[in-house]
């Protein structure tokens, strides 16, 4: 207990004096928000965006055409109304007209088309590029109006627009080639300032056209320290916090005057896999790792079983039941056996990196996983390093094995085609494709009959998991905390902060 207390006090101490610094800076009136966060966006380009800090601060300040809502349906963002042509192959948005950027331009559908231009550009980079590849042309026919002429019939992609990755930048902007310092969206708050892994400042827009705003603005300090966080709650020095560790988060309803909002995510946690490189590039040397891991054990150690341990697919229209899927559970005989026959009896090392921060169960997946994969030969080296690095090595590719928390969607194709796909974007992240992954995603793409779907889908996650590319582990929850003085936020399964521009506090 006396450890205990001197942390919180060593951690009090801490906030304090991060949080009086920023608001020397800042005055506090009423209606600001103080807010925190253990980890900090690493880049402000909303289109090459895959952490999922820089993500939840874009999404406060730019828009896509639609965005997915707390029931997962499609809702208006920029568009008003979008309507699908009979045979599937053209896609008509009509904005609304009172959509503007924060410096009071209207969004036009120039804008739009400029965004979607660049996203498909491949020196672009984009994250989600993948995801409209069955845009075929642009057209642009009055002030009001953006017209998607496709390739084929796309199902998902009106999914794959409501994500930040699809956001809509001023063309002007687009033209002088700063989206990545310079932000200027149409989203209900403007960024005024950000000191990299210190705070943002993030003001109301008063151009936004989906509502008033109560908040005057919202400070964010980026404290790493989650104890720290939970200190500055309990003493009102921040009234609204996301919390990544658990243990941290089931603290929270012990405190008077604080509230915790606990909602089921789609992002999962995931063993990734080189496929092209050594050992792992043997099926039955992946499946053996896959029969050794004991993915319950991995959800309790690190999440203090804080989830459930998931398929492929984690949003309920398509989750396959985990026990339907290969080697769920765990058994190391049939382990040492594929090992065996695959000629590495003896094991083999190799490297599994995990980033520090985000999420902060990294480090305890890695080395219960290393533990578990001992049973069965595999000496694994476990390089923890920081999130921008990780993301950079990531991107690259460059890992024998990686442990990762990666975004879920409302739609599989959406999900997953820009990793097992041909044409996938992230295909070199995925390390491993076929023609029956390739074929089914694309099947899948073009079925519209809800029911035909989903077993497509299934079968998509039984191959998968047979041979065993990446290993899927759990989902868990996204957490909240605040204080008796806001009201008004809402929780998102995307692990979407959006609900903040509904947000209100109060005296």
């Amino acid at each position: 207990m006396g450890r205990r207390r001197f942390k919180n006090l060593v951690s009090a101490v801490a906030v304090a004096a991060v949080l009086g610094m920023a608001g020397a800076a800042v005055p506090v009136s009423a209606a600001t928000l103080n807010m925190a966060w253990s980890q900090d966006a690493t880049g402000l380009d909303p289109h090459k965006q895959t952490a999922f800090a820089s993500l939840r601060l874009l999404e406060l300040v730019y828009e896509p055409l639609v965005r997915t809502d707390g029931e997962l349906n499609i809702a208006p963002a920029i568009a008003s109304s979008w309507e699908f042509s009979e045979d599937g192959k053209t896609l008509t948005f009509k904005l609304n007209p009172d959509a503007k950027f924060s410096n009071g331009d209207k969004v036009m559908p120039a804008d739009v088309k400029a965004s979607f231009e660049r996203i498909l550009n491949e020196e672009t980079g984009a994250a989600a590029r993948a995801n409209f590849l069955s845009i075929k042309s642009i057209d642009t026919p009055d002030d009001e109006t953006v017209v998607f002429n496709l390739s084929q019939p796309d199902v998902p992609l009106l999914t794959a627009m409501s994500s930040i990755n699809a956001a809509i930048l001023p063309a002007s902007l687009i033209e002088a080639g700063t989206s990545g310092t310079e932000t200027l969206g149409s989203g209900p708050f403007v960024l005024e300032s950000w000191e990299p892994n210190s705070r943002e400042v993030l003001t109301a827009n008063e151009n936004w056209a989906g509502g008033d705003v109560s908040l005057d603005g919202i400070n964010i300090s980026v404290l790493p320290d989650e104890t720290a966080i939970l200190a500055a709650l309990r003493t009102s020095q921040v009234d609204f916090a996301l919390i990544n560790d658990p243990l941290v988060a089931t603290l929270v309803p012990n405190n008077p005057g604080l509230t915790l909002d606990r909602e089921p995510v789609l992002n999962y946690h995931v063993l990734q896999l080189n496929a092209e490189e050594g050992a792992m590039k043997e099926e039955k040397v992946r499946q053996a790792i896959s029969c050794a891991i004991d993915r319950q054990d991995v959800l309790d150690a690190a999440l203090l079983g804080e989830g459930k341990v998931t398929g492929p697919l984690t949003m309920p229209a398509y989750a396959t039941d985990p026990s339907e899927l290969f080697c769920y559970t765990p058994d190391l005989e049939k382990a040492k056996a594929l090992m065996a026959e695959a000629g590495y009896e003896d094991g083999f090392s190799a490297k599994i990196m995990a980033a520090t921060g985000e999420p902060p169960t990294a480090a305890s997946e890695a080395q219960v996983i290393q533990s578990q994969l001992a049973e069965i030969g595999i000496d694994l080296e476990i390089e923890m390093m920081e999130l921008n690095v990780y993301i950079d090595r990531w991107l690259k590719g460059d890992f024998d094995m990686a442990v990762a928390l990666n975004g879920g969607r409302t739609d599989p194709y959406t999900m997953y085609n820009r990793y097992w796909t041909k044409d996938g974007n992230l295909a070199h992240v995925a390390h491993y494709g076929d023609d029956t992954l390739d074929s089914l995603m694309q099947e899948g793409r073009v079925e519209t009959d809800p029911a035909k779907r989903k077993d497509i889908f299934a079968e998509f996650s039984k191959h998968i998991t047979e041979v065993s590319p990446w290993i899927w582990l759990y989902t868990g929850y996204s957490y909240t905390a605040a204080n008796d003085k806001v009201s008004g936020f809402e929780a998102n399964p995307t692990g979407s902060l959006f609900g903040l521009s509904a947000v209100t506090v109060s005296e």
